[in-house]
């Protein structure tokens, strides 16, 4: 059996100096967080393409039964990929990630057509400030759950085709009544760069609201001609600027 050699101090180093200057090189992780009437699915035509550049990607798949619940979740989905993390979060996803992304292992937010609490609110808080949006005539609540009607997609994803607006309807996730009701736990936009994506033809999140969310927090912010969900009806628009997030993310962590 042979016997390992210790390398000499100094090239050792030095190895030491290369693996750290690597790490720092390493593309931050890509981990999406669904609204209401979604799931992980939402995001598919972002993380094929962001896995061919070498991104990790992962979408935290939670029940919309607290937002308590989601946030741990998502906390445990950022421990399943490599760091830094980027979190996305789309409409009520963003609730999530701005209670998700005070961890440590968090670097950077990307809103796309969502909610973003302060600290002293809910989900329901700011939205009571602007007009009621038009989906909102196109819900039910049955069983304990809100549903959204089959012409709902109109006005949740109109600007899809016919095919697609059904799949998102058949794959809807329901959220519990009172979900908009809680506070995130955390206000992770305070602390950490944040990018935003307002849809200017959305009829879920007002447009307005988008504005005065991403005004707040000081965001990077994109104006598109889309629906509630450009990550499906404009997905290159989309991972245009969660590749300018995860970029200045890497950016930052080689000058650190």
């Amino acid at each position: 059996m042979g016997v390992a050699i210790p390398r000499p101090r100094k090239e050792a180093e030095e190895l030491n100096q290369e693996d750290k200057m690597k790490s720092t090189q390493t593309k931050p992780s890509i981990v999406f967080c669904h609204g209401l009437w979604a799931d992980g699915s939402c995001f598919s035509k972002l993380i094929a393409p962001l896995q061919v550049e070498g991104y990790e990607c992962m979408a935290a798949q939670y029940g919309l039964n607290t937002t308590a619940e989601d946030v741990a979740l998502v906390k445990a989905t950022i421990g399943r990929v490599s760091g830094p993390v980027v979190l996305v979060g789309h409409s009520y996803g963003g609730s999530v990630i701005t209670g998700a992304g005070t961890d440590d292992r968090v670097a950077g937010l990307v809103y796309i057509c969502a909610l973003a609490p302060d600290e002293d609110e809910t989900s329901q808080t700011q939205q009571s400030n602007f007009p009621k949006t038009d989906v909102f005539d196109h819900i039910e609540v049955v069983d304990g759950r809100i549903w959204l009607r089959p012409e709902g997609t109109k006005y949740f994803c109109g600007d899809l085709s016919e095919q697609e607006q059904q799949l998102v309807w058949a794959t809807q996730g329901v959220p519990q009544p009172d979900l908009f009701n809680a506070k995130t736990g955390g206000t992770a936009w305070k602390s950490k760069p944040s990018w935003y994506i307002v849809g200017k033809k959305d009829h879920t999140v007002h447009p307005d609201l988008e504005r005065f969310l991403a005004k707040r927090m000081a965001a990077t912010t994109y104006e598109l001609d889309s629906s509630h969900v450009p990550m499906l009806s404009q997905p290159e628009r989309v991972i245009e600027v969660i590749r300018a997030a995860a970029k200045a993310v890497q950016g930052a962590a080689a000058t650190a």
